[in-house]
């Protein structure tokens, strides 16, 4: 669907370009689309050039911890919940601890972890599945958490806002952390009301009343405050945060007498991979909407969409940062183009800019994560997978955009 949709970007761009040259009278337009192919290509590229320090700062670290066992850590911990959240897992089965562990990679951002260890978690699941091409209900319960995963560390997101001039680039990270708690939590109220899961066990609600409330007394708080204060108290939690646990990774790997150095430097020399293998992602998708903005059609879609929204006598701002969030579920990828191409137009600190920010950390690519994952056992009934998480998603979008109006007004 993804390569219908980035085709209609161009061909919508210049059929638009066309007739404002020739009805419109413009007849800059054309050049304009075509200047912005140059234009935008280019930009993609510095940009993603720009993100290879950082990205390698934060995989270096990420790697440290990881190999500190800060993941079997969390795995440690959040063990007890997991057995009651999928009970048609036997004891000791390698599926709980596939399970576990991807979770655990996922909170901290190892992506390239995770993906092998979702992917292992669900052979093992087929492995007890007396229907091969439908999902049971453990498998449906794993991919939803999956596409409403929370992340603790936006590593990317963050990466991203400093290179396009954010003042503070972390200053989303709390909102994040808000919205994508609602969207993982809501994920899981769905599958369970839907699978009659039993959610009254002790250490589940302890679980989840303990995280929920944490999250409830950050939004009461904020709340409370004045606009200048909120900004100010945010970006100094935000801080505080990151420097605790990049603190507590090198600690964890001094105590576990990792050589701290060397694992640096190994996943650092993974981050420049990653830096480099967005600029194919970041220039296909800038590009088109870069041609989309030239010919005015993405300010007229836009437009259109705010006066609907301001004859409900409506705040409009969040409209510009909607193109993130309806890419999101078909791709990360192009999401973070979109995300890239606001807060470029926009500005980093701009309204919008923002909240597509938000939206990509609080939101999960659901079409790729189902298929990839149900694809690599063969499963082909995914019953009400794709539907809760779907609306997990939206609700990620409706949180995400709530918080950004309490945190930035």
């Amino acid at each position: 669907m993804l390569n219908w949709i980035w085709a209609a970007f161009f061909l919508i761009a210049f059929a638009v370009a066309v007739w404002q040259a020739v009805v419109g009278g413009k007849p800059d337009a054309m050049q304009a689309v075509v200047a912005s192919l140059f234009d935008s290509s280019k930009t993609a590229f510095e940009i993603a050039i720009g993100l290879t320090g950082v990205m390698s700062l934060w995989l270096g670290l990420m790697r440290i911890a990881e190999r500190a066992g800060v993941t079997q850590l969390i795995a440690a911990a959040v063990g007890p919940l997991f057995r009651r959240l999928f009970p048609g897992i036997p004891a000791g089965h390698p599926a709980s601890g596939a399970i576990v562990m991807n979770r655990s990679a996922n909170m901290l951002g190892l992506d390239n972890a995770a993906t092998p260890l979702g992917l292992k978690a669900m052979k093992e699941l087929q492995s007890l599945n007396p229907e091969p091409d439908r999902a049971t209900n453990d498998m449906v319960l794993f991919m939803v958490m999956n596409a409403s995963s929370v992340t603790l560390v936006p590593i990317s997101i963050m990466t991203f806002r400093a290179q396009l001039g954010a003042r503070n680039p972390a200053d989303v990270f709390v909102p994040i952390l808000i919205a994508t708690y609602i969207s993982d939590l809501s994920g899981l109220l769905l599958v369970a009301a839907i699978q009659k899961l039993n959610l009254w066990s002790g250490v589940v609600l302890a679980w989840l009343g303990t995280l929920t409330l944490a999250v409830a007394g950050l939004v009461w708080h904020f709340s409370q405050l004045p606009q200048a204060e909120v900004a100010r108290q945010s970006s100094v939690l935000a801080n505080a945060v990151l420097i605790a646990l990049v603190a507590s990774f090198l600690l964890a790997g001094a105590w576990r007498r990792q050589p701290l150095y060397e694992n640096f430097i190994e996943g650092a020399k993974e981050g420049f991979g990653v830096a480099i293998g967005i600029v194919p992602y970041l220039v296909a998708m800038l590009v088109a909407v870069g041609t989309l903005r030239a010919s005015g059609a993405l300010e007229a879609f836009l437009g259109g969409v705010k006066a609907g929204v301001g004859h409900l006598n409506l705040d409009t701002r969040w409209v510009d940062a909607m193109p993130t969030a309806l890419i999101k579920p078909l791709s990360g990828g192009g999401a973070r183009g979109m995300m890239v191409d606001t807060m470029k137009a926009l500005g980093a600190d701009s309204f919008a800019g923002r909240l597509s920010c938000i939206i990509q950390g609080s939101t999960e690519t659901t079409f790729y994560v189902l298929a990839v994952y149900f694809g690599s056992v063969g499963v082909r009934r995914t019953r009400h997978a794709l539907g809760c998480a779907l609306a997990a998603e939206a609700i990620g979008v409706i949180a995400a955009i709530g918080v950004t109006y309490l945190f930035f007004g």
